[in-house]
């Protein structure tokens, strides 16, 4: 059941140009930056920095779709085709986007998909929703919205491109 709403579209909009700037501020420019967005979400958000990007700094960075599956910890090993690495990554400075950080198991598995792809010469982390209760001990460089939350609770991010409309809702978990 839903609870209720933290970020209309305006307040996705304004958190992903509040993420653009800092994203080129802490990286003096975006010459060899590097987004790259987790599937599904991520990659739609990811897309929507490099729009604000190139609007800010006259280019946009590329945008990795980057799939973490053949990363996870509850696939077993021998289910995982790897992909082959990508030139762009090397010496790079790769955003990883997500839509919710969580427990932060997501994350550890993209760091790793990453790491697979290429040398890059650093890797930071943006989220539209950083939700607390890490597993793992991560912690995003750069944040939409922090939002405390029980582990009753749901956060589900919507976006035009998936959903049809922009916002983060807060849910009741379903028993």
């Amino acid at each position: 059941m839903e609870k209720a709403v933290i970020l209309d579209a305006d307040g996705v909009r304004r958190a992903l140009t509040r993420i653009a700037f800092e994203i080129t501020e802490k990286n003096q420019g975006v010459e060899n930056v590097l987004l790259a967005g987790i599937k599904t979400r991520g990659v739609y958000l990811a897309g929507r920095l490099a729009q604000k990007l190139g609007e800010v700094e006259g280019k946009a960075p590329p945008v990795l779709a980057l799939d973490v599956t053949p990363w996870r910890d509850d696939i077993p090993r021998a289910q995982r085709p790897l992909p082959p690495p990508d030139p762009r990554v090397e010496g790079a400075a790769v955003v990883i986007v997500d839509d919710v950080l969580y427990t932060g198991r997501t994350v550890r598995a993209a760091i790793e998909a990453v790491s697979h792809l290429g040398r890059a010469g650093r890797i930071q982390l943006a989220v539209l929703v950083d939700r607390g209760h890490r597993e793992i001990p991560i912690r995003p460089d750069y944040i939409g919205k922090n939002l405390p939350t029980s582990k009753d609770e749901r956060v589900r991010v919507r976006l035009t491109e998936v959903d049809g409309e922009d916002n983060v809702v807060i849910f009741e978990k379903e028993e």
